[in-house]
């Protein structure tokens, strides 16, 4: 298994140095060993393909991925575009994750139309494999889009991972393309859900990359931990894919899904997802502290531990 860390938005920074800082900590990550570096695209902070692009030309060798871009929010042959560009701005270093989000984003927040997500993906699709098969005319006419236009932007493709939590998007995603991002997902879910689908809808080797909070703390300490990420990180009952992905296993809310404890604790519990079949862990570190200071000193525990299982995992 594959060890990444993954980020979110950022409180603690003061909004002038919010970008500056997501540099200095895709440089951290490459050099304390990370194998990948994940942003999401969180409504009304940095955009995250311009920021993946800026992380390929400040680092070498971590690969980097959105985790994840909505579809609804760019044409398939412009998300094309910025994908091969962010692609030749990191070196081939670049793995597009990309969903068709929630509704209380798509609707309530931007105010797009939200219905049949999952042919929406199969026509965005349709689009985007014909635009990365290399430069050319794209030529697509399917229920969702009409495009019959050049594109000449680089020789390079671009890998594509989908979030899925249904069946139909699982089908998607191991028929499709490269694999499946996931968040809110435990390690009955993904061994018993998520990896069969996976194998159901293809034979080829898929990637299943999974965002999991992570936390070092004393043990007294762990279950302020998981109450505490499912508020600052989204709790399931805010999308219907998320409820019926946790039903698939253990978990209630996504800090039942965290790795909190010590050391041992931490290691045994990522053990358990890379068994249950997660080739790629996405590591969000979750700091725990009174102040920033404290909150600081606690995501760099966090995060030189992870970093130190690499070889472990």
């Amino acid at each position: 298994m594959r060890i990444g860390l993954m980020v979110g938005s950022d409180k603690e920074r003061d909004r002038k140095d919010r970008l500056e800082g997501l540099l200095d900590d895709g440089r951290t990550a490459e050099t304390q060993g990370f194998a990948s570096f994940w942003i999401p695209q969180v409504p009304g902070y940095l955009d995250a393909l311009t920021a993946v692009a800026l992380l390929g030309q400040v680092t070498e060798r971590i690969e980097i991925g959105t985790a994840v871009v909505p579809i609804q929010t760019r044409h398939p042959l412009i998300m094309a575009q910025q994908a091969l560009t962010t692609q030749a701005a990191c070196g081939g270093r670049f793995t597009l994750g990309l969903g068709p989000s929630h509704h209380w984003i798509i609707e309530d927040q931007l105010g797009l139309s939200y219905e049949r997500p999952a042919k929406h993906v199969t026509d965005y699709l349709d689009v985007l494999s014909h635009a990365f098969r290399g430069p050319g005319r794209v030529d697509v006419d399917n229920d969702a889009f009409h495009v019959h236009s050049p594109i000449d932007v680089s020789d390079e493709t671009v890998s594509v991972l989908v979030a899925a939590l249904g069946p139909a998007m699982l089908k998607i995603a191991g028929e499709r393309t490269g694999g499946t991002v996931l968040w809110m997902a435990d390690e009955r879910a993904i061994g018993d859900y998520v990896v069969p689908a996976l194998a159901k809808a293809t034979t080829k080797t898929t990637r299943v990359v999974a965002g999991v909070p992570i936390v070092l703390c004393a043990r007294a300490q762990v279950q302020e931990a998981r109450i505490y990420a499912s508020e600052v990180l989204g709790h399931a009952d805010f999308s219907p894919n998320y409820v019926r992905l946790l039903e698939h296993g253990d978990a209630q809310d996504v800090g039942d899904t965290m790795a909190a404890g010590d050391e041992a604790a931490i290691e045994a519990r990522l053990k358990r997802y890379r068994d249950a079949g997660v080739t790629d862990l996405a590591a969000r570190v979750v700091a725990l502290g009174r102040d920033a200071d404290e909150r600081r000193r606690s995501r760099e525990r966090t995060q030189a531990l992870v970093a130190s299982l690499a070889t472990a995992l």
